[in-house]
């Protein structure tokens, strides 16, 4: 008899902060899950996901964020874990489709978690010291498996600040070789490097997406050519209140170009100095192909 877990089975939580479009999602998630519970407003990462775990009356459970709509087809879906070769205490990631800028990958994606594994995990601002892997991650975790299929679109363009957010976010992450720094940044995993780039570059089709590559370029400069802590990035207060010290009064086309520069010139990344226009990337998001991960199987 195979270990089959059915989605429509597991509490479904929707895990919201400050995102301006929350309320719009939350109520597009219990349109199509009736049964959706919700947590909102814990500070860190790992903090809020054990609320999630605390909440749940299912031992999975699967989490939504706040800037995702979820493809009801989702709910048709069940995880067949023996075939996969896995174990019942694996935690399953689904693909995030970023409307942004096209990319298809574990950011902002589905997830389905145990209690027990999120009860014992120690990540972000609950991370030990010396654990470079857990410090803005979860996904690097052995027992995390990550599938190629998408059944969500992130929306994290709907303000300014929300999408200067994500995008520092990502530029950070994506600088990282499994959460720590790099001497030479074209050594990152060929993928996240790709990504970089497609958050750097893409996105002037849509509202706010010039702010999205701001701060993929901020956040890329910062973890990689100057002293900055990027342990920050991890922080939404710290973000919130950097972008209001630092960031909103910007120019964001003009300052995108100065940091693709100033990238260029302090990390030989292969950056095109001026992102591409709207019709650029409109046309990129038409052609493009994520390419798959390689799936990490059990050990």
């Amino acid at each position: 008899m195979t270990n089959k877990i059915k989605i429509v089975d597991q509490d479904i939580i929707f895990l919201s902060y400050d995102e301006p479009n929350a309320e719009k999602n939350y109520s597009d998630l219990c349109s199509k899950v009736p049964w959706a519970k919700r947590v909102h407003g814990v500070k860190g990462s790992d903090a809020a996901h054990k609320a999630c775990a605390a909440l749940s009356e299912t031992e999975y459970f699967i989490t939504v964020d706040a800037d995702n709509i979820v493809d009801p087809e989702f709910l048709n879906q069940e995880v067949d874990v023996d075939a996969l070769g896995l174990t019942p205490e694996h935690v399953f990631s689904w693909c995030g489709k970023v409307h942004v800028n096209g990319l298809m990958y574990g950011n902002g994606g589905l997830k389905m978690w145990t209690r027990k594994f999120v009860h014992n995990m120690k990540t972000h601002e609950n991370s030990d010291v010396n654990d470079e892997r857990g410090k803005v991650e979860f996904c690097f975790d052995d027992k995390y498996y990550q599938f190629n299929d998408s059944f969500s679109t992130s929306y994290t363009n709907a303000s300014p600040w929300q999408a200067w957010r994500a995008g520092f976010r990502e530029g950070v992450k994506m600088s990282l070789d499994q959460g720590a720094k790099v001497l030479d940044l074209r050594s990152v995993w060929w993928q996240n490097y790709d990504r970089l780039l497609v958050w750097s570059q893409i996105g002037a089709d849509v509202n706010n997406g010039i702010w999205s590559i701001l701060g993929a370029r901020q956040g890329c400069y910062m973890t990689n050519c100057t002293d900055w802590d990027y342990a920050n990035v991890r922080d939404f207060e710290w973000l919130n209140n950097f972008w209001e010290s630092d960031v909103k009064h910007l120019n964001a086309e003009d300052e995108s170009i100065r940091l693709g520069l100033e990238i260029l010139k302090g990390t030989g990344v292969d950056i095109s100095t001026k992102p591409l226009d709207a019709e650029q990337s409109k046309f990129f998001k038409q052609v493009y192909n994520n390419s798959p991960r390689i799936l990490r199987r059990a050990k």
